[in-house]
């Protein structure tokens, strides 16, 4: 009896917490957007809001959070978790990148000039820098415990953000540690990752197999994918992933660690899709992403990161550089208006591969219909309402009568 009272306690504080702060599956309650700002910028979280967006992802940085070894500062991300929960907002928080107290420069090879060496800041990779990053992970999670927090350990570890080279080993043994850390330290925070760019599957395989989904409430993965492939085809992915997930999760936890988009978007570049498209993609990856069992959904980006029409990377926002809304922007508010308060019941199959019609409810409110095309347009009969429905790639919202 008293070798089964000892071990109780250690299980319950290394168990991932009951009481998660996953979103349910109804909108927009998991509906998200990437930022770059920590201070300021109050016309963006207005408009961010007025948009109907739950949530939003941003770094949190490591070495500017401790400045000393030892020694935490946590201010200024105070002030933006402060002005966040008065627009009613959460945050997702990428416990990112490294700490030069911890580990030397190294050389690694620049993605804009491959045969260039670049000198940088190696990522916590030796014993002692990550326990480090540990112990301060830890810390932010018991700092801002009441403010549900979803910490997200390490942003794209398989791509350019791990110096000096991407390494699933390395990476692995960090979130793992992390995770064990957080969990011990405050055992009601919401832990997830490994925040993978794209599905790389054999780095996905060697983290999960590393025991961290005994400690975190959720994969995060980030389901980019070419301009020609639409939101829908992250589906397949979505259920390879859950196999894996099922394969390596513990029994008790098996069918029960949801996967959530982290972070994806469609960039509106003249390389890239129009905005008509980007705005149908944007909500289009809401709702396949809510059919496919996937609670959150964070859209990069928030606005565009400057004024090049060419330039890939500055075309994915929602609103323009100054602001002004995209389509896309409106798309979204659209959507978190018509459809607040509802889950997606299921899609009904009486109709064309590419065609998706959902059956969304909500409580004390007649049904709605969701419903698009991935083909060319065309027109449809809802048969048990006798409805007829002209289907484009832009998702139409019908109220069925009762």
């Amino acid at each position: 009896m008293m070798r089964v009272f000892k071990l109780w306690p250690l299980l319950l504080v290394l168990s991932p917490a009951a009481s998660a702060q996953i979103p349910p599956p109804v909108i927009p309650e998991g509906v998200g957007v990437n930022i770059h700002f920590v201070k300021d910028h109050n016309e963006d979280l207005d408009k961010i809001a007025a948009a109907g967006f739950k949530f939003i992802r941003m770094d949190f940085d490591w070495q500017p959070t401790e400045p000393t070894p030892g020694k935490y500062d946590w201010s200024i991300y105070d002030g933006l978790t402060t002005r966040l929960e008065k627009h009613g907002l959460r945050a997702i928080y990428i416990l990112d990148y490294t700490h030069s107290a911890y580990e030397p420069k190294v050389a690694s090879r620049g993605a804009l000039e491959p045969h260039s060496p670049e000198w940088h800041t190696a990522s916590p990779r030796h014993p002692e820098s990550v326990a480090a990053y540990a112990r301060w992970a830890a810390a932010a999670a018991k700092h801002f415990k009441k403010d549900h927090i979803i910490w997200e350990i390490y942003n794209e570890p398989n791509g350019d953000f791990w110096k000096p080279h991407p390494n699933a080993d390395e990476y692995a043994a960090l979130a793992l540690a992390a995770a064990k850390a957080i969990r011990q330290g405050e055992r009601h925070a919401t832990i997830i990752g490994p925040a993978m760019a794209g599905f790389e599957w054999p780095f996905i395989e060697t983290c999960l197999k590393s025991g961290v989904l005994e400690y975190i409430d959720a994969v995060s993965v980030h389901p980019y994918r070419n301009p020609k492939s639409p939101p829908e085809t992250a589906s397949k992915d979505y259920k390879k992933l859950r196999a894996m997930i099922d394969q390596y999760a513990p029994k008790s936890r098996q069918g029960k660690i949801p996967i959530l988009s982290g972070e994806w978007g469609y960039s509106s570049h003249t390389g890239g899709i129009s905005i008509e498209n980007q705005a149908a993609y944007a909500v289009r990856q809401q709702l396949s992403n809510l059919l496919n069992g996937v609670p959150l959904s964070i859209w990069y980006d928030w606005k565009n990161d400057g004024e090049d029409p060419a330039e890939n990377e500055q075309n994915f926002g929602t609103v323009n550089s100054d602001l002004s809304p995209k389509p896309a922007y409106i798309a979204l508010q659209e959507m978190t208006r018509e459809l607040a308060g509802y889950k997606i019941q299921r899609r009904l199959d009486s109709y064309g591969e590419k065609d998706f019609v959902l059956l969304l409810t909500k409580p004390h409110a007649p049904d709605k219909i969701a419903a698009w095309t991935t083909g060319e347009p065309h027109a449809i009969q809802l048969t048990e309402k006798k409805m007829d429905l002209e289907l484009g790639a832009m998702p139409k919202y019908i109220n069925l009568p009762p």
